[in-house]
């Protein structure tokens, strides 16, 4: 059991610290960083899905004037590792991907540099290419591990002899699309080499995982590099692993040495060049006795990865330990094809993981005439059905219960279509969230006495999610003084090493080195320091719970009309309840809920990357005609949470809060599209033309 913080600053509503800088403009992003005579750089792309470079020429581009440099495979510097395929960028004619850098222009202007990358001609020796995902693939593999290190398949029991006994099966497939991350702020960097030292101005999730990166690539000592990251403007996974961007505009800056280079990725490229949501095809089955109980549980899952990077998403898990089963089957295979690297999309893994899963539990529940909720209640585990370990604690049936009381849940007819108001169809639906509660391998903070004030270091990153202001309210809590005499400084790698923010285990991981701090300086300095007074605390894997199952768990609830006549789907509510521990900062949780809750709104009605597999390439490759969730697109977004006390999970009590809200709410949209018309559309997203053909 972890020693909790007595909170006293955590659990305030306390406004955003970076808040004034970035509404008044003056917050500082990586392509912003001021810097004197700085230079500008433009990728050149492979314009085959497939082949190999014969020829490039440069020489218009290199007259131009004001044209500093022009990089290809034929002269850009030799890398130190080459392991890391992505990474390896201009060391070799093959091209393994439509979009695959091939060159880059460096020169005066960014417009400039853009011309120039115009101007080079490249020609290549293509070849046959493969880049359609099918659930019968003839290449299709079983990965060692998927993401991070989770067994490919785990069977438990026997599946054939339970699905037998069944009184009711339901047996289909599911299918989400690929989707691509499109943070407001692109893939965008600064960076300066002196003849001995780089500085990089990048927009990462981990500024540490960002130099020991390029520090391999380039063989580079890590005195040699220092990241520099204090704002991201959005990233959703996408910015928590360098790309090839990283290292394009290294080595651009290594070719002009003492002058400093940008690079700001286009829309177009981060299509290619920034990673995206593995397309999922889920063959799901459900079987149960009339009561609803169920017997057997699988999901085998198709996706696909790049020929020359292995990306497996962990889309199966979360059915090994959601709900009950006598017997399961969870199985991952991969298509290795010809497309770009896919990568971390806000929750890999539960969020497309948990679509098939809760869909299925809502065809279930109307097979047996059992309402959905009540269905998720007689299967709720007493412990981890994969681990059989204790929960740390499990409050889905109080987050399913609180939400249909705030919803209005009760008296819902279940017959699908049934409900008419006007031209509309109205119906509701419900699924369950789930994401682990996990701590990273390492983090270090500092805590110093310094001008009359508490400092801490650690270099952590806020993507937006509140690190600037829920941090100094743990710092606070565990030195036992007030919030407003902390300051805490992240964002550079010059401070202690922090892990990447990713896996909701941020705060987590951060928040538990700083109590350490705060604690060791207390322990040492007493409550009446001296300026330079400083101590340090470090956490790593060992120090975290592993006799409990520790996940956080919430439930979605979607209201959805559909119009008769045209098939448009409109969600006028939007609602979820939350068991996510303590939550530190109400303003900052309720922000990224309703963040997650909408982006699981835009997967389900909008976003699509639509892939041309005859060039190997997303058609809609902007923000003109890839469409995400406005403003307009619901009416009324809810997150609430439950008071949930959890004293094995950190000292802070809390468990992650960035993910989980974009899980599950897919399936509520798709669940509540159908009890409306009574078309059940398996297919990610859900649009006009998958339902009017069925509509009355």
């Amino acid at each position: 059991m972890t020693d909790l913080l007595e909170p006293r600053a955590m659990g305030r509503d306390l406004v955003r610290r970076d808040g004034v800088q970035k509404v008044r403009g003056t917050a500082t992003y990586a392509y912003e960083t001021p810097v004197e005579s700085p230079a500008f750089c433009h990728p050149v792309q492979a314009t085959v899905a497939r082949g190999r470079i014969t020829g490039i020429d440069t020489e218009a581009a290199e007259a131009l004037d004001g044209v500093l440099a022009v990089l290809t495979s034929e002269n850009a510097e030799r890398l130190a590792s080459t392991d890391d395929a992505e990474l390896a960028v201009l060391q070799s004619p093959d091209v393994a991907f439509r979009g695959q850098v091939v060159g880059v222009v460096v020169a005066e202007t960014s417009e400039l540099a853009r011309q120039g990358a115009d101007l080079v001609v490249v020609t290549y020796a293509e070849q046959e290419h493969d880049s359609a995902l099918t659930v019968d693939h003839p290449g299709l593999y079983a990965p060692e591990k998927v993401n991070p290190s989770y067994d490919t398949d785990v069977v438990q029991g026997d599946v054939d002899a339970e699905l037998a006994a069944s009184a009711v099966v339901v047996s289909h497939t599911y299918a989400t699309a690929m989707v691509h991350n499109n943070p407001l702020e692109p893939h965008a960097s600064t960076a300066l080499w002196d003849g001995s030292s780089l500085t990089l101005w990048d927009s990462t999730q981990g500024v540490h995982p960002d130099r020991k990166a390029v520090c391999t690539v380039f063989g580079l000592e890590e005195e040699q590099v220092r990241v520099v990251c204090p704002y991201v403007g959005g990233g959703f996974g996408s910015k928590g692993t360098p790309h090839a961007n990283v290292v394009l505009v290294t080595m651009a800056a290594r070719a002009l040495p003492g002058r400093p280079v940008k690079l700001a990725l286009t829309r177009q490229q981060m299509f290619s060049l920034a990673g995206y949501r593995t397309p999922t095809i889920q063959r799901m089955q459900l079987g149960a006795d009339r009561d609803g109980r169920i017997r057997a549980l699988t999901l085998d899952v198709v996706e696909q990865t790049s020929r020359i990077k292995e990306f497996a998403e962990q889309t199966g898990v979360p059915a090994r330990m959601m709900y009950t089963a006598n017997a399961r089957r969870t199985t991952h295979r991969l298509a290795a094809l010809d497309v770009p690297v896919p990568s971390w999309f806000r929750a890999p893994g539960e969020c497309p993981g948990m679509f098939g899963p809760e869909v299925a539990m809502d065809e279930l529940a109307h097979e047996l005439g059992i309402d959905p909720i009540e269905l998720r209640v007689r299967n709720d585990p007493e412990r981890d059905p994969e681990t059989g370990q204790p929960w740390s604690s499990r409050h889905l049936v109080e987050c399913l219960r609180e939400g249909a009381e705030r919803f209005g849940w009760a008296g819902r007819d279940p017959r699908p279509g049934v409900r008419r108001e006007g031209r509309w169809l109205v119906g509701t639906g419900v699924a369950s969230s789930v994401y682990p509660t996990m701590r990273q391998a390492q983090s270090t903070a500092d805590v110093r006495f310094e001008d009359g004030r508490y400092v801490v270091e650690i270099g952590a990153a806020d993507l937006g999610t509140g690190a600037w202001t829920v941090l100094p309210q743990i710092a606070a809590d565990a030195l036992g003084v007030d919030v407003d005499d902390v300051e805490v400084r992240i964002g550079d790698t010059r401070y202690p090493i922090a892990s990447v923010a990713g896996g909701s285990s941020g705060t987590n991981t951060w928040g538990s080195a700083i109590a350490v701090a705060a604690r060791e300086f207390r322990g040492k300095f007493g409550t009446d320091p001296r300026d330079g007074d400083e101590a340090s605390g470090q956490v790593d894997q060992a120090d975290t719970d592993d006799e409990h199952a520790t996940y956080a768990f919430g439930a979605q609830f979607v209201e959805a009309r559909v119009d008769v006549d045209t098939g448009e789907v409109r969600v006028p509510r939007l609602l979820g309840v939350f068991a996510c521990g303590r939550i530190l900062n109400p303003r900052t949780a309720r922000s990224q809920f309703i963040g997650g809750m909408t982006m699981g709104l835009s997967m389900a009605l909008h976003e699509n990357s639509v892939w041309d597999p005859r060039i190997g390439q997303v058609a809609n490759h902007d923000l003109a005609e890839y469409h995400v969730t406005v403003n307009a697109d619901v009416g009324d977004v809810q997150a609430h949470w439950l008071d949930e006390e959890d004293p094995y999970v950190n000292v802070m009590g809390a468990k992650g809060i960035g993910e989980i809200g974009i899980v599950g709410t897919a399936a509520a949209v798709s669940n509540a599209v159908w009890h409306a018309t009574g078309v059940r559309v398996r297919e990610l997203p859900v649009t006009l033309d998958r339902l009017l053909t069925a509509l009355p």
